[in-house]
């Protein structure tokens, strides 16, 4: 098989495990809470993913085309791309076994990063406008997401139970949207710079063909996350999940439209924090010290194991 060909199977491998660690975030605080079953919450994200990635990528891929332009300007060729997206997938697995939500854009940043730094040129291939934006927008998405997660809870004080519910619903619904926007988005762009030569698949036909495999891996392997993110970081109840909800949607939404590719798991884990100590409970300590530091280590480990894997590549292909 041609490294195109593989370069193509691993991104579809790499989106499979975005809906395993990341894409669960969105429905995490409606399972926690109750308003939603797992299988449900699961089959409703699939939906909402789907309706995000394919939106987003017709009518406004500015998030899309900033993912495009880091690839690009890496240099990256099909077989460094093979690289990036096998470290991906190594990391992501990993802290899916012990439970751990990641985030595929920091692990795409440091991928990319890696793989250039193999290939001749090395940091001097690398644009820096689009690697400035898509820092700034990981940024973002923890700040935005914390502040906006406490500030709505109060303005939500006073709703009823039927309320909450109901909202909680459509909260995991937008936030799934949103998570389609921009993952599904992001990803899509990432498949098509991965398509072989002369291939036919459209960008509509890419955020369907990412919508669907994304919504397999959380159908499949999603439980771990809703666990860790809507339980054990902080106790749940439905007027903090909504809140959560609001907040890291809004962070998600504002950021979409900037064109800045940000981490969903950042913005609603963090909005998750944010609600819960609004709402006077307390943060596990531990489990916000293992989510900090799989975040804190993403970058620089899937940079390695990106730079390690086209170096290794690279002696195969002579």
């Amino acid at each position: 098989m041609s490294f195109s060909g593989m370069a193509f199977l691993l991104s579809l491998a790499v989106i499979f495990v975005n809906g395993w660690t990341d894409a669960p975030n969105a429905i995490a605080t409606a399972v926690a809470s109750g308003a939603l079953s797992f299988r449900r919450a699961a089959g409703l994200a699939a939906l909402c993913n789907l309706a995000g990635a394919v939106l987003s990528t017709l009518f406004f891929p500015a998030v899309a085309r900033t993912v495009w332009s880091l690839a690009g300007s890496s240099g990256a060729a099909p077989v460094d791309l093979c690289a990036v997206f096998s470290a991906i997938v190594l990391w992501a697995a990993a802290a899916w076994r012990l439970g751990i939500p990641t985030s595929e854009s920091h692990a795409l940043l440091g991928g990319l990063a890696g793989a250039a730094l193999a290939i001749p040129g090395g940091w001097t291939a690398l644009d820096p406008a689009p690697w400035l934006a898509a820092l700034a927008g990981l940024v973002l998405s923890l700040v935005l997401g914390f502040c906006l997660g406490g500030l709505s809870l109060p303005l939500l004080r006073g709703l009823s139970p039927k309320a909450l519910r109901l909202g909680q619903i459509a909260g995991a619904a937008g936030m799934a949207f949103l998570h389609g926007a921009q993952d599904g988005q992001k990803f899509a762009g990432l498949l098509l710079f991965a398509l072989p030569p002369h291939s036919v698949l459209s960008p509509a036909g890419a955020a369907f063909l990412c919508a669907a495999v994304m919504a397999l891996g959380t159908l499949l392997g999603g439980r771990p996350i809703v666990e860790k993110v809507g339980k054990d970081l902080v106790p749940i109840r439905p007027l903090s999940g909504l809140s959560a909800d609001v907040g890291g949607g809004i962070a998600l939404l504002f950021c979409t439209i900037a064109g800045l590719p940000v981490s969903t798991t950042h913005a609603k884990t963090a909005a998750v924090a944010g609600a819960g100590r609004a709402d006077g409970q307390q943060v596990d300590r531990k489990c916000w010290r293992e989510l900090s530091l799989t975040w804190l280590f993403t970058f620089p480990g899937c940079g390695v194991l990106a730079f390690l894997l086209a170096r290794l590549s690279a002696l195969f292909s002579l």
